[in-house]
């Protein structure tokens, strides 16, 4: 495995040792890489007047420009990637798409609400946040580690997708749930109204997802019909692959600019709101990675499991709080320090996760779950 824009496809027998130690430079510094980013995007916050005021003024609607193009930038060569005649295999596997759905919409929502509630009792506007990040799953970043971990490229296309329809279906009755009618059946505290549009979400997912989902489809379609495949995948995709890890470098840098201040400045709220965070995604990751093996998938398909039940959708669960509590809001701060955690953590997973292959059968996985 090359950098998230080269990698080339995976041959080795599973369980080959050495897998980390193979791992071309670029891969190997990803941490170094993606801890710079994120220190230079704290300074760049700190240190720079106006910065923030200047990158929150370049919006459409309620999203930051910068980061959208960042993230359009990361997820379409990615994409550009994705095997679209091979989708038919992955939603046929229906012990994949059942887990899948169990773990983004019923386990992982209700594992931060206990966390929230069980970690920070004392800091309600906290705990709201962490609530909202829970309802939001990802459907952007862990295309780019789900691919570093050698994942199921074309299953977590059909996964992110689900996930989008049932975040704009469900996010705000989840959160009513979570926020209002659960609190008080178990009498813990009088609920908070969360009042969001569906409409609103589906904004968030057509900027995030459709957008690079379509450029990377129909690059493939017309590239293969003008070119062939062997130029498209040997040619055309080698040279945009550099682009997604330059564009998660710049979102990594631009967000963490934005919220420089906030974080830096009250770091004993960030370490509170951080213990809840990182239980989640170590319980989220390895109960999903567990569960995968558990049913009998593919390493391909478990490592795809694991990331996209782990990984949460923290521009919406920013936008959400900041639209109904306010920029300076305890739960918009909850939101920022998302993926302050969430980034060095899944990065780090990616390596766990490389290291867990020799858990796995060598027995060839079906057609269409390994890359090509």
């Amino acid at each position: 495995m090359s950098s998230p824009s080269t990698r080339a496809p995976v041959s080795a027998p599973v369980g080959q040792p050495g897998v980390i130690g193979a791992l071309s430079t670029p891969d190997r510094l990803l941490p170094v890489w993606i801890g710079l980013a994120m220190a230079a995007g704290l300074l760049l916050g700190r240190l720079v007047p106006g910065l923030n005021s200047a990158l929150e003024a370049v919006k459409i609607g309620e999203i930051s420009l910068p980061i959208a193009l960042g993230l359009l930038l990361m997820m379409y060569p990615v994409l550009a990637k994705v095997r679209y005649d091979r989708l038919g295999a992955v939603t046929g596997d229906r012990r994949l798409l059942v887990a899948s759905l169990v773990l983004n919409w019923v386990l992982g929502p209700a594992l931060m609400f206990a966390l929230a509630w069980l970690l920070l009792p004392d800091l309600p506007e906290y705990r709201t946040g962490l609530i909202i990040v829970g309802l939001a799953r990802c459907i952007a970043m862990v295309l780019i580690w789900n691919d570093l971990a050698c994942g199921d490229r074309e299953a977590a296309a059909v996964l992110v997708a689900i996930n989008s329809i049932f975040q704009v279906v469900a996010f705000a009755a989840l959160g009513w749930f979570y926020l209002q009618v659960l609190p008080g059946w178990l009498g813990l505290a009088e609920g908070t109204a969360l009042q969001v549009s569906a409409w609103d979400i589906a904004w968030y997912v057509l900027i995030f997802l459709g957008i690079p989902l379509v450029a990377g489809y129909l690059s493939r379609r017309l590239g293969e019909r003008a070119r062939g495949r062997e130029w498209y995948e040997e040619r055309f995709l080698p040279k945009i692959g550099p682009i997604a890890l330059y564009g998660l470098l710049f979102t990594i840098v631009i967000l963490f600019a934005l919220q420089g201040e906030t974080i830096t400045s009250q770091p004993g709220d960030v370490a509170r709101i951080a213990v809840p965070l990182l239980a989640y995604f170590a319980l989220m990751w390895g109960g999903s990675f567990l569960a995968g093996r558990a049913i009998g998938l593919t390493y391909e398909r478990t490592t795809t499991l694991a990331f996209t039940a782990a990984g949460n959708n923290f521009e919406l669960a920013i936008a959400v709080a900041v639209g109904v509590f306010g920029v300076t809001s305890g739960q918009a701060l909850a939101g920022v320090v998302g993926p302050l955690i969430e980034v060095p953590v899944l990065v780090a997973l990616v390596y766990v996760s490389l290291a867990g292959r020799r858990l796995f059968s060598t027995t060839p996985a079906p057609k269409g779950s390994v890359h090509a």
